[in-house]
């Protein structure tokens, strides 16, 4: 795979998930929902402060902990993605593993710089943050909270068998994460990468590959020593 169709793809999937999550920062009030197809396909605003799927870490060291090792992770993605392109690893290899770069940088892109443009979107006042606020963003550099809204709640209403342990008779509800077009690029990846490994996990030579042959004549009756 070329590195443009790699930057491309990245591309695609960044401008997509911040172009979503601008529109639900400036559009929504925290927590506000609205069904897009049926019950099984909403828009549902919410922040969190850590990892994907609305996972958290730690607090406040935790927020900073977990925004550096995502943007050393992406630094380190980005010679290991050059480093694919150039032995010329398997295209579904490359494009599963630029599909986690592009979701793992959507993601920083929030807790890097979301604090400082937006304001605070208040779930009691019903209010709608402002991009680039007077007075400054919600919170600091590092410090900023992750977007999401895409939910689907397949299946809701049920309930957990009495006989399940710890979960039995307890409300149950699928899908319940609320996630981002960042969280599902990454899904995708890891998924995709578990799944087809055999098959990905084989670098494919290039057109200049050297292939070693044997030149010297063969003499079948030659006995070995």
């Amino acid at each position: 795979m070329k590195a443009r169709n790699v930057v491309f793809i990245i591309l695609a999937v960044i401008i997509a998930d911040q172009a979503l999550k601008f529109y639900i920062k400036l559009n929504f009030f925290a927590g506000e929902e609205h069904k897009i197809l049926g019950n099984w396909f909403r828009l549902h605003f919410v922040e969190n402060e850590g990892m994907a799927w609305g996972w958290k870490f730690g607090g406040g060291f935790g927020k900073i902990f977990l925004t550096l090792f995502r943007l050393v992770a992406v630094i380190w993605g980005s010679f290991l993605l050059k480093d694919f392109i150039q032995k010329k690893y398997h295209k579904g290899f490359i494009l599963c593993a630029a599909l986690i770069y592009a979701g793992a940088l959507g993601n920083l892109l929030d807790s890097m710089f979301y604090g400082l443009i937006f304001d605070n979107s208040d779930f009691f006042r019903a209010n709608v943050a402002q991009l680039f606020p007077h007075g400054g963003g919600y919170a600091k550099f590092l410090h900023g909270r992750v977007v999401d809204m895409l939910y689907f709640p397949i299946i809701t209403n049920a309930h957990y068998p009495s006989w399940i342990p710890y979960f039995g008779g307890k409300d149950f509800e699928f899908f319940e994460p609320v996630f981002n077009i960042a969280d599902a690029s990454i899904s995708t990846g890891v998924i995709a990468l578990l799944v087809f490994q055999n098959k990905f996990l084989h670098k494919t030579e290039g057109h200049n590959a050297v292939i070693s042959v044997r030149t010297e004549p063969v003499d079948d009756n030659k006995e070995l020593n």
